[in-house]
């Protein structure tokens, strides 16, 4: 058959409904249709059940931690700007766990402690203290975005999953075509909406992890902005403090 015959026998065929076809709502056909589907299909189907169930699981858990953390972060800097000495803050920092700024401030504190029991030079002391501010923003940056790569590849991966599905599926309609010699659209219909599943599948998964996935990026940016922001104005408190004391010693 021609492509050209099969195009006006195709546009000849009695317009008919999915629901016209079994009797069914549209739902229930396409859950018919997923369940009738070839082992391919249902296979690209279940992987893509499977990313979308871990996807949302990681969007939850994320959602909470950076809800958490922003929040936390939040109070932490009030009260660092309000807290007139850094060892009562650093007793109440524990209660800001989920804050990665408070986190942050811990151990630079705790690096502070050390350099000065060391008595080193202050010049070296700011070194450490902002070699440990730096890890720990890392650190915490890096605890932040556990996770996020996944749904960056799942909203890469599943419409081509899904795809995939379609075109296996479309492949199916035009052997059945070739078996019956008919073109009639109550012959492929099926077939075709079978593999448009496929796709539909494929972009439920992926659209919620693309834009998940760069909400959480912003929000990640944001914290290492407060991060990088609260490690420079700690460094800058403490070269306050550890000039001036020499300079009082010296009097």
């Amino acid at each position: 058959m021609s492509p050209i015959s099969f195009l006006m026998q195709f546009g000849q065929a009695t317009p008919v409904t999915v629901a016209s076809l079994t009797g069914q709502t549209m739902e229930s056909e396409i859950i018919t249709r997923i369940m009738s589907a070839g082992p391919m299909v249902k296979g690209v189907l279940a992987i893509l059940l499977l990313s979308s169930i871990v996807s949302w699981c990681i969007i939850l858990v994320k959602f909470f931690q950076f809800l958490r953390a922003s929040k936390n972060s939040g109070r932490f800097l009030d009260n660092f700007w309000k807290s007139r000495s850094l060892a009562n803050l650093y007793a109440e920092a524990t209660e800001f766990g989920a804050s990665p700024v408070a986190t942050v401030f811990r151990v630079g504190y705790q690096e502070l402690g050390r350099v000065h029991k060391a008595k080193i030079d202050t010049k070296v002391a700011i070194e450490n203290v902002q070699r440990s501010l730096r890890r720990s923003s890392t650190a915490e940056s890096t605890r932040l975005y556990k996770f996020l790569p996944f749904l960056a590849s799942c909203g890469n991966a599943t419409p081509f999953i899904g795809l995939f599905g379609t075109v296996w599926g479309i492949m199916g309609s035009f052997h059945q075509i070739g078996l019956k010699g008919s073109a009639n659209l109550a012959d492929v219909a099926p077939y075709i909406s079978e593999a448009l599943v496929a796709t539909a599948a494929g972009l439920a998964a992926a659209i919620p992890a693309v834009v998940f996935y760069n909400y959480f990026n912003s929000r990640l940016r944001l914290l290492e902005t407060d991060m990088n922001n609260f490690s420079s104005d700690f460094v800058n408190i403490l070269e306050r403090d550890l000039v001036k004391a020499p300079e009082s010693a010296q009097r």
